[in-house]
């Protein structure tokens, strides 16, 4: 082990849930003395980091052999080098406990998603004992927001407002994982925002695993909708989103609050995970087709420009061909800008894992390749409709792939939309956090294109606090290639303030929570 620096490595699995819990393990580690190998110059980085922690998902596909897999190769350097610590946490871990030691001996630390904040602790345990320390708690330690973080992005940041799940959907496993919903007080939500907006943040996602439940656990049905429009009387905090509602609790005070606030951004992740009434009620899904279009038709109806996303599983057990075809029409109708499509498979320990008519792997590939198509097509279509439209984009490093042989640069427009543009030859380019303002020259079928600054036409810049900050980080005279940099500084959790209460009346009394 490094005697000068000690290392460590944050390799993540799954959801934007799984991506804010590692930058609270980051935010840990680094309280600890740790760096992150990946912040360090090439000649400084050691061959292996003195700590490797995996935070797991448990929901997708074969997230079990991706872990294993790759503790497998980690093995050969655990032996050559045995003070190197390997940790394996998040909803896996939850999940299979000791298990992970029998498969993987080699690992030091396994601990669960209700005591992130114990990692530290366990993996000092692990190297003074020289064993392996396994410790799973069964209900929630500390609320993530008291834990230190290590934000990725210096003007965007993701801001929990409660964890765990109320649902029983057949085909997941994250209530048993996570626990019964608990939700955080509005005045901590708003403090930790108000934190954010004065470190620059000039972006901020509200993360739930059912964001617009929000408010259940202190009675207040429509506390998420008064959050959003608290949200929108902090200045200086530019967009406000949020991920991912349920169909089922969406209730028009949140839709109203969104059209009426005008820093709550016009994009809405809305999982449909099929379109056929019957599949639905075999996965426990508490809606019904009808009613999860009549929620997009009032979306649109208030906000005409939103962008509209969702989630759908094929292939659900005894999903026929015509339940298939009510998916499809669905997605026709409901006209998503993009969906994340998945092939369903066997989860264990899930009530669909035992259902009957589990279907063919051919039948299911056949169908999911179908989808796609679909939504390639309303996609495609969507898009092409936006070209001539202005649009205003939040620069972002590294989202464009292909940025150094286009001479582009790349963002998101308030819809959530990827936006790829020029920059005209002789001005000062943007920094990541600014906002640019172009007009769309293409729609493709997954980004747009906006070459208004090349061809003489719209282009205006309006540098922003986030991009102070990014600028701030890389230094004067860094010479950092564009899209590369630090990560913003630790900051320290969020003071908890006691048990929930309910929301006052007033959207805007409850930052005085």
């Amino acid at each position: 082990m490094s005697e000068a620096i000690r290392t460590y490595e944050v390799r993540t699995h799954g959801c934007q849930m799984n991506v804010h819990d590692s930058e609270r393990i980051a935010g840990l580690l680094e309280t600890a003395g740790y760096v992150d190998v990946a912040g360090l110059a090439t000649s400084q980085r050691p061959d292996n980091p003195d700590v490797v922690v995996f935070n797991t998902c448990a929901v997708r596909e074969n997230a079990a052999g991706k872990l294993y897999g790759q503790l497998g190769q980690l093995r050969p350097a655990k032996s050559a080098h045995p003070d190197m610590q390997i940790a394996v946490g998040g909803c896996l871990a939850q999940k299979d406990q000791g298990d992970i030691v029998s498969r993987a001996p080699w690992v030091d630390v396994v601990f669960g998603t209700h005591n992130v904040g114990s990692l530290p602790v366990l993996l000092e345990r692990a190297r003074h004992n020289r064993e392996a320390q396994v410790e799973i708690l069964e209900s929630l330690e500390t609320f993530p927001s008291t834990l230190p973080t290590r934000r990725d992005s210096a003007y965007s940041g993701w801001v929990s407002i409660s964890v765990g799940c109320n649902n029983t959907c057949t085909f997941c496993i994250v209530p048993s994982l996570r626990g019964k919903e608990k939700d955080r007080r509005p005045g901590e939500v708003l403090a930790e925002v108000r934190a954010l907006v004065e470190q620059g943040v000039v972006e901020v996602t509200l993360l739930g695993q059912n964001v617009n439940t929000y408010g259940v656990e202190f009675g207040d049905r429509l506390a998420f909708g008064k959050l959003l429009r608290a949200c929108g009387e902090i200045e200086g905090l530019e967009r406000v989103r949020f991920t991912s509602p349920h169909p089922a609790a969406f209730t028009d005070d949140v839709i109203d609050a969104m059209a009426e606030t005008p820093n709550v951004m016009p994009s809405l992740h809305m999982p449909l995970q099929s379109g056929s009434d019957k599949v639905l009620r075999d996965m426990r899904r508490s809606y019904r087709s009808a009613k999860f279009l009549g929620i997009i038709d009032r979306v649109r109806e208030r906000m005409p420009d939103a962008a509209i996303t969702t989630d759908i599983i094929v292939g659900f057990p005894g999903e026929t061909e015509a339940d298939f075809e009510e998916t499809l029409r669905v997605v026709r109708e409901a006209r998503f800008s993009s969906a994340f499509t998945f092939q369903y498979s066997i989860r264990p320990g899930t009530p669909a894992a035992e259902l009957p008519d589990q279907l063919p792997k051919a039948v299911v590939q056949q169908r999911f390749d179908r989808l796609i198509a679909v939504q390639e097509e309303v996609s495609w279509a969507g898009n092409r409709a936006i070209e001539g439209r202005t649009v205003e984009v939040l620069v972002a490093p590294g989202e464009g792939r292909k940025d150094a042989q286009t001479h582009r640069m790349s963002g998101r427009a308030r819809d959530n939309r990827l936006v790829h543009f020029a920059v005209p030859e002789g001005v000062e380019r943007p920094r990541p956090g600014d906002l640019v303002t172009v007009d769309v020259t293409y729609g493709a079928p997954h980004h747009l294109v906006a070459d208004s600054g090349r061809d003489g036409g719209t282009w205006s810049v309006r540098r922003t606090a986030g991009g102070d900050a990014w600028a701030a980080l890389q230094g004067e005279n860094s010479g950092t290639p564009e899209g590369a940099g630090r990560k913003p500084a630790v900051s320290l959790g969020m003071p908890s303030v006691g048990a929930p209460v309910a929301m006052p009346s007033s959207a805007g009394a409850c930052c005085q929570d």
